[in-house]
């Protein structure tokens, strides 16, 4: 059982949603372009308890805080589509069952007995959620049910929490922090494991009952028992007497739910018996404990959905890529929100999905990638060239690493200088793309821009024809006045600051032996300097040497198109 498809109308900053999923999924994007929204949709639909709340939603749960238009209500709605039925779930929901089509990625309405028999068409079933705002109650309310079939007065039958169950839906918002996972909270991991196997701790009363007859403080040498009984005697003057009784100090007033958040379990620190509250155990302890109940959660249900949000908060890389993995092997299907690196890496382009939001409405992509890379290039480079560019929402693409590195360097080093006039790209929000060639840079342009992202380029000057190609699929173009990027750093950086850094590398040590002919020295001529310093440079091509050198210019010694590109970068997307 998996999830297919999840349509959203005025949730939260949602105002109209119509989202693909292909199996398992990882979803990406910027802060606030609505990834978690979707994952508190699927919960409102599929969530056993989620209902069970109250209010199941309030004002700000309705996009813009509209839940009234004059006297007409505005109602949140969220379907879902569900296929991968196995035999016994085919059973349970016979009547409600449609088909979808697996190539068109839409349900078949109605469709004959040949069609249904294509592989390409599967059993569905869609169920949805409605909240809105009862005038009568003065209240909010929601309602589950299925989508199909439609009784003759217009409403649906009812999707309960016994059917919700049987679907397995778990939406784990607390693995962020170890912190929950071991206590009895609503939604904990040791809660949802107790559900699971239906057992109903039967404490409450007795830890309650223990509690209200437990006393503190009744020996007279404290004082304290002497000054409730002054409390008794002084309000015995204003009412009969029969109206009090002796007050007691005691433990506590604490409800059956309070319990869930106080009760913790201790574990044992080392081979003594002193034991502390788990979460007080060492971060590597509580994030493989976490583990291990996610693992046991997945092995006790036929069928389990995963959704979580941000599984990288506080946890190491390798353990990242543990939870990803072992939640995909042992889950018919695991949805994550995520911004790492180490996370995405794990998955195919096709399943991750990029998330943007314009005015309310939600756009979603895989992000298969363009003909000219091949897959085992993308899992090679997936964290070096095309992590941080999927997660960013403006892309700065150059021709090599030279220029990656370069134009990088001068941002930052600007910004050090004169934040007034400049700022970094990770101040502005830009990550930069090597497309390594300048016959890439339109085609990674055209893909970027296809992900809804502002894409800039930086390249050498080019034949018309190739500058169209690279205008035509960037939002912003930047052609430098030469041929080749080692010419613009000799032209145009300070004849003071090429001498400095020379000069810098040959005190070092750093001066590579074979350009021994052309070594800088003291004496050396202007122009023998940028004869050194460009055979430095491509000699040292992709290895940064132009970076480290603008990093210890001033501003005037960078070079003038670098500052003028980095400054206009700025004024078109500055935030």
């Amino acid at each position: 059982m998996q999830i297919t498809s999840i349509k959203i109308q005025n949730f939260r900053g949602i105002r109209k949603a119509d989202i693909i999923l292909k199996g398992h999924t990882v979803f990406i994007g910027d802060n606030n372009a609505g990834k978690s929204t979707i994952l508190e949709a699927m919960d409102l639909v599929l969530g056993p308890d989620r209902l069970y709340r109250t209010p199941v939603v309030d004002e700000h749960d309705f996009y813009n805080g509209e839940y009234l238009i004059g006297e007409t209500p505005v109602n949140i709605f969220i379907e879902i589509v569900i296929t991968g039925l196995n035999a016994e779930q085919v059973r349970k929901f016979k009547n409600h069952l449609e088909f979808w089509d697996t190539e068109e990625d839409k349900l078949i309405e109605e469709p004959p007995g040949e069609v249904v028999d294509e592989e390409h068409v599967v059993e569905a079933l869609r169920v949805a959620f409605k909240g809105y705002y009862d005038s009568e109650e003065d209240d909010f309310a929601g309602e589950t049910f299925f989508c199909h079939p439609e009784r003759e007065n217009l409403t649906f039958a009812s999707f309960g929490k016994k059917d919700k169950r049987d679907c397995g839906f778990l939406y784990l918002r607390a693995l962020r922090t170890g912190s929950r996972a071991l206590s009895l909270e609503r939604g904990s991991l040791l809660d949802i494991i107790l559900k699971i196997r239906e057992l109903r701790p039967k404490m409450w009363e007795d830890v309650l009952q223990k509690l209200r007859v437990t006393t503190v403080a009744t020996d007279p040498t404290i004082g304290v028992k002497e000054v409730l009984d002054g409390v008794q005697e002084a309000l015995k003057e204003f009412v009969p007497a029969d109206w009090g009784s002796e007050p007691h100090l005691k433990v506590t007033d604490l409800t059956r739910e309070s319990l869930r958040k106080t009760l913790t379990v201790f574990m044992s620190t080392g081979t003594d018996d002193y034991y502390a509250p788990f979460h007080h155990q060492g971060t590597g302890t509580v994030n493989t404990m976490v583990l291990a109940l996610l693992s046991m959660i997945a092995e006790m249900k036929d069928t389990v959905i995963f959704a979580m949000e941000e599984p990288e908060i506080a946890i190491p890389p390798y353990t990242q890529k543990r939870i990803v993995n072992i939640i995909r092997k042992k889950t018919n299907q695991a949805i994550f929100t995520s911004h790492s690196p180490f996370v995405l890496e794990e998955f195919t382009p096709e399943s991750i999905c990029l998330i943007n939001r314009e005015k309310g409405i939600v756009f979603s992509k895989s992000v298969d990638l363009p003909s000219i890379i091949k897959p085992k290039s993308y899992r090679s480079e997936f964290r070096l060239r095309f992590a941080e560019a999927l997660l960013a929402k403006r892309v700065l693409i150059t021709e090599g690493n030279t220029e990656a590195t370069s134009y990088s360097a001068a941002a930052k080093r600007l910004e050090e200088i004169n934040p007034d006039k400049y700022l970094s790209f990770e101040a502005l929000g830009v990550a930069v793309f090597d497309a390594a060639s300048e016959s890439s840079v339109p085609i990674y342009g055209e893909y970027f821009r296809g992900l809804k992202k502002i894409v800039l380029a930086v390249f050498d000057k080019q034949t018309d024809e190739h500058k169209e190609k690279i205008v035509a699929n960037v939002d912003y173009a930047y052609e430098i006045p030469y041929k080749g990027f080692e010419k613009l750093i000799i032209e145009e950086t300070d004849s003071a600051a090429l001498k400095k850094f020379a000069l810098k590398l040959t005190k070092e040590g750093s001066w590579p032996s074979h350009l021994s002919t052309v070594k800088p020295l003291k004496t050396s001529t202007d122009d023998e300097i940028k004869k050194s310093i460009g055979d430095y440079l491509k000699w040292a091509k992709g290895a940064g040497a132009a970076a480290d050198l603008i990093g210890d210019c001033t501003v005037n010694e960078i070079p003038i198109t670098l500052r003028k590109t980095i400054k206009d970068i700025k004024i078109k997307i500055d935030i």
